[in-house]
């Protein structure tokens, strides 16, 4: 094997290879130089992630609500037969069944004991109102208060708005712990007794619940007290504060959206719902009887007011959310009952006069307030009636928005509340001359003689404002209170002039009341004002 030459290299390849090595000796040199002077290269930067596109959220489909199930197989039922198929539709129909039933009303009598809810329990031996009865959105900002009063100068007037601003909140217990029904409070009056304040008011659910303000309470004094026993009896107070005595009913299934005494027997309340039910309540019998209903219970006929006529004693008139006022005779409520349409829509409240009561004073969703007179019958395209048999219309007035309630006074003015913000009054002078099917009153007769700003907007959670006379004044002074938005109650003269603001004291949002008192009503004869709110609970002056 012949030996490998050696290759010689030149002297130019071996001064080139000894430049490279030096020059890659330097540049590892000046790569740790930098390096430990912190003039490195960095890291490179991660490119940006993506932004991820939120995934649309799924519409939740509501379901309806259906009878749980239970196992078919422990049952020994086989799945997907015949039987597991029935008993499913027979668990469904049961269901839908037991919803109907807790709907519907209430058609026979009521024994008081049974149908309470809260307080109490009701003993009809021991009835301690049997006697009385057989006797017959600023919150907190005041728009009137003693200013007002003192810059009056009408003598008259100043000691009238002295007067009725004087009245003083009830201070046997705060509102907030006066809940005289459990839910919203739709409807609200006073027994007309005059020697104690009874209160009973109507709720969203059908539920009647009874105050009596004369009661003792924490802060009434106690007899026979002596000063060495304030001290201990003060801390024991804190300890047993009492509640306020209040009975509820459960009377109907819907709101009762009106109540009213009878003129003829104070201890008859006769009540109205929206489950289309007239009822009449027998405190001293302890019993609640049915008036009037459909003949057909699946026929559903909202009922918004009820008055019985003051010279009559047997006729009971209702008001019906479809437009028709009803007349029944409470001695043959199956066959003497007539039902006249006086509007296309809702009917929200009606009023007869009380001095001459065949003139009937109604409010529309239609935005009309019109006066109706019940001596004539026939057929009146008017109002809406498509010419169906309806009282003779007297006349009526329009509104710019809906009106919601009309009330007529022993003095023959009309006020009502619309959602136009006002509250406007109407004076009918001499309608016990007006003969009967007389020609419509003219519009500048129909006009309001007074016109009062009123905020009337309470939204969905508030009850409609509504314009409520005095039934009876003592001095004969025509006037109304309503709820205030701001957590008040007004009181007006017929004129339109403010008497007072009533609220809960000093502090805002109108002191110790936490709520619009919404629903407003007078005691028919005594300076008592009494008022709802949406949470059940009670405001009452004196």
């Amino acid at each position: 094997m012949a030996k490998k030459e050696s290759v010689e290299i030149s002297d130019y390849e071996r001064q080139r290879q000894e430049n490279i090595a030096q020059r890659d000796k330097l540049l590892r040199q000046l790569a740790l130089d930098a390096s430990a002077a912190g003039l490195g290269p960095g890291q490179k930067p991660k490119p940006p992630k993506p932004a991820q596109r939120k995934r649309p959220a799924v519409k939740k489909i509501k379901e309806e609500v259906v009878p749980r199930r239970t196992s078919s197989r422990i049952a020994g039922i086989e799945a997907d037969s015949e039987v597991a198929k029935r008993k499913a539709e027979d668990e469904y129909v049961a269901a839908q069944e037991a919803a109907r039933v807790k709907r519907q009303r209430i058609s026979g009598p009521l024994d008081l004991s049974e149908v309470q809810v809260a307080g109490k329990g009701w003993d009809k031996d021991d009835n301690s109102f049997r006697d009385v009865f057989r006797r017959g959105a600023d919150p907190g900002e005041r728009t009137f208060g003693e200013e007002e009063v003192k810059e009056t100068t009408d003598k008259e007037l100043r000691a009238l708005r002295e007067k009725m601003s004087g009245l003083e909140l009830y201070d046997g217990f705060e509102p907030n712990r006066i809940k005289i029904t459990p839910e919203r409070i739709y409807s609200l009056g006073f027994h007309p007794a005059g020697d104690k304040p009874l209160v009973f008011a109507g709720d969203k659910l059908g539920n009647l619940g009874l105050f009596n303000a004369s009661q003792p309470s924490s802060s009434s004094p106690t007899k026979n007290s002596s000063p060495m026993k304030s001290e201990d009896h003060d801390e024991e107070s804190q300890d047993e504060d009492p509640e306020p005595n209040i009975t509820t009913f459960h009377l109907h299934t819907r709101t009762i959206s009106s109540f009213q005494f009878s003129p003829h027997n104070p201890s008859h309340l006769y009540t109205s719902s929206y489950d289309s039910s007239l009822r009449l309540l027998d405190l001293t019998q302890s019993s609640s009887t049915e008036i009037y209903a459909p003949v057909d219970d699946s026929l559903e006929e909202p009922i918004s007011g009820v008055e019985m006529d003051p010279l009559t004693p047997h006729l009971l008139y209702f008001s019906r959310l479809d437009g028709c006022l009803g007349r029944v005779d409470t001695r043959t409520p199956d066959t003497n009952t007539d039902i006249f349409r006086l509007s296309e829509k809702k009917i929200g409240g009606f009023s007869l006069n009380p001095t001459v009561p065949h003139f009937v004073a109604t409010a529309s969703l239609d935005r009309h307030m019109r006066v109706w007179d019940l001596r004539k019958l026939g057929k009146h395209a008017a109002g809406g009636g498509g010419g169906e048999r309806s009282p003779a219309l007297c006349g009526e007035h329009e509104s710019r928005l809906s009106v919601s309630h009309a009330a007529f006074n022993s003095a023959g003015q009309v006020a009502t509340a619309s959602y136009d913000d006002t509250v406007k009054v109407h004076t009918f002078q001499g309608m016990g001359a007006w003969r009967a099917g007389r020609d419509l009153l003219s519009a500048e007769e129909m006009a309001p003689s007074a016109v009062v700003r009123h905020n009337n907007q309470t939204g969905r959670w508030v009850t409609i404002l509504r314009a409520q006379w005095q039934l009876r004044p003592s001095d004969s002074v025509q006037r109304f209170c309503i709820g205030n938005m701001n957590r008040f109650v007004d009181i007006y003269t017929a004129g339109g002039e403010q008497l007072a603001q009533l609220g809960g004291g000093g502090g805002g949002g109108g002191g110790i009341i936490t709520a619009v008192p919404a629903v407003a009503q007078f005691h028919p004869t005594n300076d008592w004002v009494a008022a709802g709110t949406a949470s059940g609970k009670l405001c009452l002056w004196m």
